[in-house]
């Protein structure tokens, strides 16, 4: 049966329904085929691939090209669910350049959303792009993009001034038009206020089991991470199938299964 098209209104409505939202990252056209089988909302065309596909030890090497060409890989197979594109390292550093940079991934990799990381230094960008109509996914917390500011990959948010400024930067990217937020690795309280607090859906990723939904990285919910974050749960475990994990991880997404208290923080 075909399935109606996933649109930021659907998202927002689905918030208001208390309905959970599953995303998943996905690189190209084969495994997307099989995630639009499984029934998932979002693909994620994440800047993660630099790690996953490529074998960096981070994103930041991501280049526009590439992540133009990923989204399209993806937008060819992509049937009914949202597709969003990372905006990669240094392509938005100025309102003008993120304008041209997400006016490419949407013209000519297929995007419908595009997502930056950061809070405050944002705002005048996010605000440039939705005035012209790009929709925007916000991303706090944990940034990959900053990992060598931050001192490594950690837990965001735990101190009160740190979660404070989140819970501010997430408003103020809401007011700035932001249409989504991503949260990672922040504690589960904190990330359960900021679900509260927003109109806008809020996804999780290492965020606890209150936000309107999950996301994770598709290689690492199949297990293929030698050394998976504490967030990840292996889908692919129990002999299960690709097409059955896929099934599985929206499953519990929508169910509210996953995440468990293993996989949050406090």
């Amino acid at each position: 049966m075909t399935r109606q098209n996933i649109t930021v209104r659907s998202l927002h409505e689905m918030k208001s329904a208390g309905e959970k939202i599953s995303v998943l990252t996905s690189y190209d056209a084969g495994f997307t085929r099989l995630i639009e089988e499984a029934g998932i909302e979002v693909l994620l065309v994440g800047d993660s691939l630099g790690m996953v596909v490529q074998g960096q030890e981070s994103t930041l090497p991501v280049t526009l090209d590439e992540m133009v060409y990923h989204t399209r890989n993806v937008a060819r197979a992509r049937e009914s669910a949202l597709l969003v594109a990372d905006m990669p390292f240094m392509s938005y550093r100025s309102p003008a350049l993120a304008l041209e940079s997400a006016g490419r991934l949407m013209k000519e990799g297929g995007a419908q959303m595009v997502k930056l990381e950061g809070g405050s230094v944002q705002l005048e960008t996010v605000r440039r792009l939705s005035s012209q109509g790009i929709p925007v996914c916000g991303h706090l917390g944990l940034l990959p993009q900053s990992v060598h500011k931050l001192g490594g990959y950690r837990v965001l948010g735990r101190e009160q001034g740190d979660a404070s400024r989140i819970r501010e930067d997430a408003r103020l990217l809401q007011e700035a038009g932001a249409d989504l937020l991503v949260l990672e690795c922040v504690p589960g309280q904190l990330a359960a206020q900021i679900t509260r607090e927003l109109s806008v859906p809020v996804i999780g990723i290492g965020a606890g089991a209150a936000c309107d939904g999950q996301v994770l990285v598709l290689y690492d919910m199949l297990g293929m991470n030698p050394h998976p974050p504490r967030f990840v749960k292996n889908f692919l475990a129990s002999g299960r199938t690709i097409q059955e994990a896929l099934r599985a991880y929206v499953e519990a997404v929508k169910g509210g299964e996953f995440p468990a208290g293993e996989h949050s923080f406090k």
